[in-house]
């Protein structure tokens, strides 16, 4: 295997103005391609490459082979003061869950908290992007979502879960907002699309092959085998990893009506979801809480503050500066980016390339 990995930087607009150009080429109405594009791009300001324009192909096939409606009567069809589920209509999860996340806003905003469950959706992109949408009215937002089933449960070698991500965000004062995005799995799949992309070795304790045996081939998943839940083995806690993602598969599809464990339709369009689904596509979950619910607001980001301050304070390992607080990476990234450009390896390049000549869309030029 080799490290030699090359990138190419492109300027953050011209980057918006192509993914928007390839949702409108499906028939995404304006205002929701943007709202799409602008999901994308955010993963990869954020650092999130996983999450970015390297899926925008996977998108279009999956468009292609008629599993995303681009023009969805996104609708509510169930809901009481505080709560609502959401009927996506199989339309972009980029589109469908700020729909559902802004809903749940409007909630908190009468009743003190909001909670929305979806079904019937697809991939949501990045689930910290759901979740910031509180930040800015002073809440707490919440965000999580089922996936492709590529995960095995503790004990077992059979792909029952996806990825799962859950994010929670917190607003702060002077400090960036603390921002806690992660998958349930030991990595989420686009890291591991990441590297087999990058033609590297995955860590240890991230895929299992086929009879359970630990193995760092990142092509492990196509040969059988299955994404380890957060923990690797029980020895190592997998079971903590595992409960947190049944939690996120139940909330997100269990309680909507949309489909859960080994039925979660795929994301890759060459497999077709598993017959007798018991519920509809893909399911989100979604919450906010109003921070002067609990104490005024202003009093809470004081605090966030000199919770930040001390975590930041605390006593270093050897060989360590300091404690990374959670989003603190994220944001870094976002502020270097907005700056500097997007950087994407050659091989999403190429993909992209190929995308834009597929669909007559002219690819910008590198920074």
């Amino acid at each position: 295997m080799t490290n030699e990995i090359s990138y190419l930087t492109f300027d953050v607009e011209k980057l918006t103005q192509f993914t928007i150009a390839i949702f409108e080429q499906m028939g995404v109405p304006a205002k929701d391609a943007a709202l799409a594009a602008d999901v994308l791009i955010k993963a990869d300001l954020r650092g999130i490459d996983s999450h970015g324009v390297a899926r925008l192909s996977g998108y279009v096939r999956l468009w292609q082979k008629g599993r995303i409606n681009p023009t969805p009567n996104i609708r509510i069809v169930h809901e009481t003061p505080t709560t609502a589920t959401i009927d996506g209509d199989a339309g972009l999860g980029l589109v469908v869950a700020p729909f559902a996340m802004q809903g749940a806003m409007e909630k908190a905003e009468k009743y003190g908290s909001g909670w929305v469950a979806v079904k019937n959706s697809n991939h949501f992109g990045i689930a910290g992007y759901h979740s910031m949408m509180a930040l800015q009215k002073d809440m707490i937002g919440l965000s999580m979502t089922n996936a492709s089933p590529l995960v095995a449960p503790t004990f077992s070698t059979e792909r029952m879960l996806g990825t799962n991500p859950i994010c929670y965000a917190f607003p702060a004062g002077k400090y960036p907002p603390v921002v806690m995005d992660m998958a349930t799995s030991s990595a989420a799949n686009g890291k591991l699309e990441i590297a087999q992309r990058k033609d590297i070795e995955v860590p240890e304790g991230w895929i299992q092959d086929e009879y359970g045996n630990s193995t760092t081939d990142p092509n492990g998943l196509k040969k059988g085998g299955s994404l380890l839940p957060l923990g690797s083995d029980r020895e190592h806690g997998s079971h903590k990893g595992f409960c947190l993602s049944s939690i996120v598969d139940i909330l997100s599809s269990v309680l909507s009506g949309g489909s859960y464990g080994p039925w979660v339709p795929p994301f890759v369009s060459f497999l077709d979801p598993l017959p007798d689904q018991p519920g509809e596509g893909i399911g989100h979950f979604l919450g906010a809480l109003r921070v002067d619910g609990f104490r005024p607001a202003d009093e809470f980001k004081q605090h966030m503050d000199n919770w930040v301050s001390r975590f930041k304070s605390a006593q270093t390992v050897e060989g360590q500066d300091a404690v990374i607080i959670p989003g603190e990476p994220e944001t870094a990234a976002e502020l270097e980016r907005n700056k500097s450009g997007i950087p994407l390896i050659s091989v999403v390049v190429d993909d992209l390339k190929c995308l834009a000549a597929k669909m007559a869309i002219t690819f910008p030029e590198t920074k």
